[in-house]
């Protein structure tokens, strides 16, 4: 009997630590103590986000073993646990520390310009990329190769159970689910276009940098889309890549 009582309690204390609370925290600089503004605060688990406002402060949606992103340009980013006494006490302190710059040499490409806009305009060598739109989004996209053949490279991953593709869109259901969490929070979607820097999409695909180039190339985006497009425009042209390969896997 005393067993079965504490497997009892045991069972029913386990949502009170799993159920998703309101938190708030400030995060201010290692250094000074002094709160920042505009620093970005990310759900990984439940792909949420947050900006901190101008006393440093912010509430986000988490629940016990979140994980938070805390990041910020000129800022090292930092990777917190939501805690059991962050949830009772629903606030926390967070510390974060500015990153040191040192300039870089900048090298000027190779033109012969002359100083005239119509002779130098065509000097240059156009890019010879598409163009395509994602979702929800107004302005246009680059993209190296046409939609013809990123449905052939989709049907290749279906065909060829090795191929990269295949097996990221079909051992990650759960990373994958966060991409519907995204189009969900306009909070998240607005930090992300203005992040570059691939880390939020790392942790929450569960990816490195490797296979984010990967699945962007099997997918038919262009190099140069890799390289300048937003962390949001990202996780968008894989969302469209990822519905495009579920259609095609029920046919």
């Amino acid at each position: 009997m005393k067993y079965f009582v504490v497997f009892f309690f045991s069972i029913i204390s386990i949502p009170a630590f799993s159920q998703i609370e309101t938190i708030s925290g400030t995060v201010v600089n290692d250094n000074t103590y002094l709160p920042l503004w505009n620093i970005n605060v990310v759900n990984i688990n439940l792909a949420k986000g947050a900006t901190t406002d101008a006393k440093g402060y912010f509430e986000i949606q988490a629940k016990v073993s979140d994980t938070l992103l805390v990041s910020s340009i000129g800022f090292q980013s930092i990777k917190v646990t939501v805690t059991n006494d962050w949830i009772k006490n629903k606030t926390s302190k967070i510390r974060i520390t500015e990153k040191a710059y040192a300039l870089e040499e900048v090298v000027i490409p190779p033109y012969d310009l002359t100083g005239y806009l119509e002779v130098d305009s065509k000097l240059i060598p156009e890019k010879e990329n598409y163009f395509y739109n994602i979702a929800g989004i107004a302005k246009r996209y680059e993209s190296g190769e046409s939609s013809p053949n990123a449905f052939n490279r989709v049907i290749s991953s279906l065909m060829n159970p090795a191929d990269m593709l295949y097996n990221f869109f079909g051992n990650k259901p759960k990373e994958l689910r966060k991409l519907k969490e995204l189009k969900k929070d306009e909070n998240l979607r607005t930090l992300l276009q203005s992040k570059y820097d691939r880390e939020t999409i790392y942790l929450l695909l569960s990816i490195d940098k490797k296979e984010l180039a990967e699945i962007l190339e099997r997918c038919s985006y262009s190099e140069t889309f890799a390289q300048t497009a937003n962390d949001l425009q990202v996780l968008d042209a894989i969302s469209g890549c990822y519905e495009e390969y579920k259609v095609l896997k029920k046919k």
